[in-house]
C-alpha cells in the first residue's frame, strides 16, 4: 500500500483516502506527494 504525506502539515494519508477525494482530511490541502525509501549507494571492493 503506498503512503502519502501532505505538503503542508506533513501528516501520512493512507491511498484509501486519496481514492476517494484528492485533499488532505487534516488540513485541507491539495497538494500531496508519495513517499519514498532513502536508496543507499554500495560501492564494490
Amino acid at each position: 500500500m503506498a503512503s502519502y504525506k501532505c505538503f503542508d502539515c506533513e501528516k501520512e494519508v493512507k491511498s484509501d483516502y486519496i481514492r476517494k477525494k484528492i485533499r488532505c482530511p487534516y488540513c485541507g490541502s491539495k497538494i500531496l506527494y508519495k513517499v519514498r525509501s532513502a536508496h543507499k549507494i554500495l560501492k564494490a571492493e
